[in-house]
Parts: structure tokens; sequence; C-alpha cells
């Protein structure tokens, strides 16, 4: 593998008499995981049902190594939800977050979605993930992530870490922080992030890293917990960040993390020489690709002090030059340098100024609906209301009536912890809740994101095939057939299409014939 001779030279620098066994990890094959989802089966039941070539990953609960030919991404359990996949070393930060059900939950740089969801499962249901990430494309593949293992109580935003931090001051119990990083330790999974690497690109991350962690402490409720977590190996974007959180913000401390065979102490000589109390940096964990089966990462578990004399955060350090309340620094040659973190990337904001003016300007874009819900009349919420209950009554799912917001024509399911897309604060997101459908005239058509949640549910009426009937392919390209040899209810109407009893979507009968209602947009070709 042809990796920049920079970046060799550091790493040399780093590992001493280790860098030839950690040079030689490049020529090896690199490991793959999946991790179940057990918002919908039980690690013990998927063992038993998946026709895959499974190791136990030691250090994560419900991941498991699979083998390249087992091929996990093609088969109908994935269209299912019922497991993720990802990279080992990657599914490590969100295990060591310690969520329990019922928790206030930030995932501050979400996509595409690998921790979300293992943070989803962990609340089992129960509380508020918040799922944010600055690109809105890449908040697109996180919601569909989301939907696809089932979550229903999500906030899933598009928004810049300053304005989130504004909304909800000393919000949150847990924290997760997978800053962007110069993702050095994912070399060997991905050579286009080699090529495009350099020492200035380090530099620059690791400003954005301490400006995006400086606003996720100021979110984290006293005696709440923060994961910081990158996939490289460098001082600047690891122990540095973390040195510098320490010293900005005196309320937070650093705790064990629980280690296992292959996990590598933090380093605290790679620290600022200013900082007190270095020795504790030893409590960071970094993960090398020579030393345990997987890809190289950092991470940091801090917690922060309830004691009031604690004093707040302290303003960023900008080497003496005069810093606005909006993280912009001013240069001594009398220009501004503008903070990624606080106001976003201008790139960003230049690409989405045309799409705000928009959805300000017509209430039939997506924001438009979840705006004009409050416009909507009380006969027409009325009118609705009907359609969906109707529909949840066929189905017997009537407990998604008791929290039912209607924005337009559209049917949504919000968890009291959430609130109603009115409570939002002006936050851009994509999704508050669970969306159960939409309201065409006089009948009202289900999701699939409905679709997903509904795992394990009783009483919805169902379709169900074994994984190796040729018509779950079918259904999965989009195409209608034939189900008169099954032992159901031919009663016409919506049917929720199964796989081995887990949901893959929705389908109409009418007569022997399912209509194909899944997502046209996760059709396979």
């Amino acid at each position: 593998m042809d990796l920049p001779q920079e970046f060799l030279t550091r790493m040399e620098a780093l590992l001493g008499e280790e860098f030839p066994s950690f040079l030689n990890s490049y020529g090896e094959t690199r490991r793959y995981g999946l991790r179940v989802n057990t918002l919908k089966i039980s690690v013990e039941e998927f063992r038993k049902l998946a026709p895959f070539h499974l190791t136990p990953i030691p250090w994560i609960e419900n991941g498991f190594f699979y083998e390249k030919e087992d091929a996990p991404s093609r088969h109908p359990f994935y269209y299912a939800g019922l497991y993720y996949l990802q990279e080992p070393s990657a599914m490590t930060p969100a295990q060591v977050l310690p969520v329990r059900p019922g928790e206030r939950v930030l995932d501050l740089c979400a996509a595409p979605g690998g921790k979300a969801t293992a943070l989803a499962a962990k609340l089992a249901g129960e509380g508020l993930l918040v799922a944010n990430d600055i690109s809105a494309s890449r908040a697109k593949a996180l919601l569909k992530n989301l939907e696809l293992f089932g979550v229903e109580n999500a906030f899933v935003t598009n928004e810049i870490p300053v304005k989130l931090a504004a909304q909800y001051p000393e919000f949150f119990d847990k924290i997760l922080v997978d800053a962007p990083c110069s993702g050095e330790g994912m070399f060997r999974k991905d050579i286009a992030n080699a090529r495009a690497w350099s020492l200035a690109k380090v530099h620059e991350c690791a400003k954005t890293q301490k400006e995006i962690a400086l606003q996720a402490v100021s979110m984290l409720r006293p005696g709440g917990t923060m994961l910081y977590s990158t996939c490289t190996f460098s001082p600047e974007e690891d122990e540095q960040v973390i040195a510098y959180i320490l010293r900005q913000c005196p309320e937070m401390e650093l705790l064990p993390i629980p280690m296992a065979e292959g996990f590598e102490k933090g380093r605290p000589e790679l620290a600022d020489e200013d900082l007190a109390n270095r020795e504790e940096l030893t409590r960071c964990v970094r993960l090398f690709p020579h030393k345990m089966p997987g890809e190289g990462h950092f991470m940091a578990l801090l917690r922060k002090g309830e004691n009031e004399a604690f004093s707040h955060c302290s303003e960023p350090e900008n080497d003496g030059r005069r810093r606005d309340k909006d993280g912009n620094t001013e240069n001594r040659d009398g220009s501004v340098s503008f903070s990624n973190a606080v106001l976003g990337q201008a790139r960003i904001d230049k690409k989405n100024r045309k799409e705000r003016k928009s959805r300000k300007d017509r209430a039939g874009g997506r924001q438009g609906h979840q705006r004009a819900a409050a416009l909507t009349s009380n006969a027409a919420n009325g009118e609705g209301t009907e359609l969906v209950a109707a529909f949840l009554t066929e189905q017997n799912q009537m407990e998604y009536l008791q929290n039912l917001e209607l924005r337009g024509d559209r049917a949504y399911y919000v968890p009291e912890l959430l609130g109603t897309s009115e409570g939002t604060g002006g936050i851009r997101f994509l999704r508050n809740g669970l969306y159960l459908g939409e309201i065409k005239k006089d009948r009202f058509e289900p999701s699939q994101a409905f679709a997903m949640a509904l795992c394990p549910k009783e009483g919805v009426k169902v379709v169900d095939f074994d994984f190796s009937d040729e018509r779950v392919a079918r259904y999965l390209r989009g195409e209608t057939f034939d189900v008169e040899d099954m032992q159901m209810d031919k009663t016409n109407g919506w049917r929720l299409v199964c796989v081995n009893g887990y949901p893959l979507g929705w389908g109409r009968l009418t007569g022997s014939t399912l209509k194909n209602k899944y997502h046209p947009g996760w059709r396979i070709q």
C-alpha cells in the first residue's frame, strides 16, 4: 500500500520498535463486522437464524466478525434491519458510552448512522436520541439507517453545533462526539483517505474538533458523560484535543474505559507540555491494527462534574487574537478567520441558502409541512385522524394514536420527550419521531419507516416468507406476485411483508395478488 511518507515518518516516531509490525498490518486482510440490532432480535435468536460464518467480537457484546463470502449486505435480513455492517473498531465508541433506556442522548456527528443505531438500540425505545449531522446529504443516509433499524424515538437534525448548543444547554445525559478527522486509522480500509492526507489536514481537523468538543460539553448536563472518538492516530487530534478540553473545561474529568485484549492506553507524553495531571490521559484508549483485529481508533470518556464551584468552559484559545461571540478570530492583519464548527462550513451554507429560502416560500416542502401543521383546520385534522385511526385499528396498533401529530397530510408518532414539531426552536431537522404515513384523499397509506418499526408487534396483518423463497428477492425489486399458496387471511387490504417474521415493507392484497408497496428508493436493482 502506497502511504504518504510524512505519515510513515510520524508513525515511526510514535510507535518506535513496533513500527515494522504496524506497517506489516497493512498487508493483512482486514476484518469485517456486523452488529446485531437488538431492537428487533436478540443475539441468541440471530445466531440461530443467520446463515453466516459468525465469530464473536470479544469487546462488542452484540458484534460479530463474518467472512467476506457471506455477503450479508445482499441478504434479506439486511433489508429487514436485523444488523448493521460496521468495521469492528468503529463499533467500540457506542459500546463504551454507558447509555441506559430513558436517557437523553446526542450523537453530534452521526452520519451515516453506525453509532447512532447502536445508541438507539441501547435506549430500547425509551428516552430521546438526537442524531445530528451538518451535511444535508449525509443526514439523509443517517435517517434511512435509523428507519431501517425501526427507531421510533429519534430527532434527526441537520444543524451546526452552535445552534444545537443554544437550543439544548446542559440538556443531554450522554453525548457521543465521533469527530470528523484525518482518517489515518482507516487507510487500510479506504486508500482514498491516504491519498488525500496531509499534515495541514491534520491541523485543520484538530482545530474543528476542539470547537465541536466545546459545544458538546455545553450541552452535557452536570453528571453526564461524553465519549470523544476519532479514527486517526495523530496526537493533535487525539490526546491534544482531550488535553485542550480538560484545560478549557475544568468541570470535565476523564473516566477509565474498560480494557480489552489489544487496547492500548493513551499517551500522556503526546499532549501539550502545560497540562496539569497529564497522567490522567492514560485513561484514553488507542486501537492499532497490529494489536487487534480492527482498524485504528481513539477514545476518551469524560464526565461533567456536578460541583457548582466548577466554572464552565472558558473561551477557546486563540494565540492572543480577538475572538468574537460567534467564534471567528480577528487576525493581526485585520482579516477574519471563520470558525467552521461554530458557523458551519461556508460551502454547505452556500449550497443550502437557496434551499432554505425556498422552504420559507413554499408551504408544501418538508419543513413547510411541519410549520404549516398549525394552520391545518380542526375539521381536516379530525378527518385525517379518523383515516389514520381506521388503519391502526385494522392493524391492531391503536397505541400509536396516543402521541399522534398531523403535519399537513402526513402523520407522525411523536413520543412525549421529543415534543411537537412546533417546539424545535428553529432547528433544521429531517425527522421528529416516527413517520407513520400519508393521507391521500380518502385513504391512509402507511410509510416504509412505520413498517420497519413494527417488529416485533402482535396483531399486525402479515404475509411472511422464508428467506429462501424467491418471492422475497422479487419483493425487494418492487415486483408484484401471486400468494395463492400462502396459508393466511385472504381478506383484501394492507399486509406487512415479512421475512422469517421480520418486516421488509408493505404490500396490498387483492385476491391472491400482492401488490408491491416497497419504498421505491429502497428497491434493489
